[in-house]
């Protein structure tokens, strides 16, 4: 009897990032079989969940989130990461590779906000939380009379702190609400076309070693085609506009049979403005799609996607 694989499986230890290693790990099992102790779990802290008093774009940006997971797989400590792929940067080391995607959960951002008032319904100077410059520009761009402040922590830390009154309203992933089944704390869930979300937002992405082809094998089953083009146009969009956290961008691309749709905005960080891209093409051609409309964002943009910081 063949004896079941074993992978070391890294991760983040937030209840979130340890919900969504948790449906890899269950995902592995019914691959291979197994059990739980055939693919151990290890928590890494990393530089950005120790950072709570600052936007993450004054400390450095996305890579925070990721770069410990990123030194113990070039080290072999772990096999593989799991990621929030909206976290993961542009460019990642040489020695790391996206090994793919699992089907993609509700990409939409979850509305939240105390006594259930719609953004609309909230009175001038009311405060809304988030950590995300994309948020609080998309919410200033409708409501510019409102008050963003940053709102660092998990999300059941976010959501307590509406729920105490220390602000009036946040904005979260649908995804991570409905993986650690809190969806129902959602007010509204705020529509794709008016707030479309983070390039990524909604999918675990894997991260693992380059040449490790016998990781790569037995993480093959896991993933979802659909979700991985999709992916791939998003974060084609960033790389041709150099984006990180420190600019306002969201990117969203969906696909039906062999088609692929995109939308892309860049914005102003008080929401001001707004640049907004649509593409439409075969879902092979994702990349090329992804970075067209990153290229007529730019052309757009009398200073730069600098300019709008």
């Amino acid at each position: 009897m063949t004896s079941p694989p074993s992978l070391c499986i890294g991760t983040r230890g937030s209840p979130l990032a340890l919900a969504q290693t948790h449906m890899v790990r269950d995902s592995l099992m019914r691959a291979h079989g197994g059990s739980e102790s055939d693919f151990p779990v290890e928590i890494i802290r990393t530089t950005g969940d120790q950072i709570q008093d600052r936007p993450l774009s004054e400390s450095g940006g996305k890579g925070l989130f990721t770069k410990e997971l990123d030194s113990a797989l070039i080290a072999g400590t772990i096999d593989l990461a799991v990621h929030s792929s909206k976290d993961l940067p542009t460019h990642l080391p040489s020695e790391i590779i996206i090994a793919g995607y699992l089907p993609r959960e509700d990409a939409r951002d979850a509305w939240i906000s105390r006594g259930g008032l719609a953004l609309d319904a909230l009175p001038a100077g009311a405060v809304v939380g988030t950590a995300s410059l994309r948020r609080a520009a998309q919410v200033k761009r409708r409501r510019p009379d409102l008050v963003t402040t940053l709102l660092r922590g998990n999300v059941e830390t976010r959501l307590k702190k509406v729920e105490n009154g220390e602000i009036d309203a946040t904005l979260l992933a649908v995804a991570g609400l409905k993986r650690l089944g809190l969806a129902d704390r959602a007010t509204a869930l705020l529509s794709l076309e008016e707030f479309p979300p983070a390039c990524g937002q909604g999918a675990i992405g894997l991260t693992r070693r380059a040449g490790d082809d016998a990781t790569r094998d037995l993480l093959a089953p896991l993933f979802d085609e659909a979700t991985g083009f999709a992916l791939i146009a998003e974060r084609a969009f960033l790389a041709a506009l150099d984006g990180s956290c420190r600019t306002p961008i969201a990117g969203h691309a969906q696909v039906h049979g062999a088609e692929l749709s995109f939308v892309g905005e860049v914005l102003r960080a008080d929401g001001a403005e707004a640049y907004v891209v649509r593409r439409r093409g075969l879902a092979i051609d994702a990349a090329l799609i992804g970075a067209d409309a990153g290229k007529e964002i730019l052309l757009r943009l009398p200073h730069g996607v600098a300019g709008l910081m």
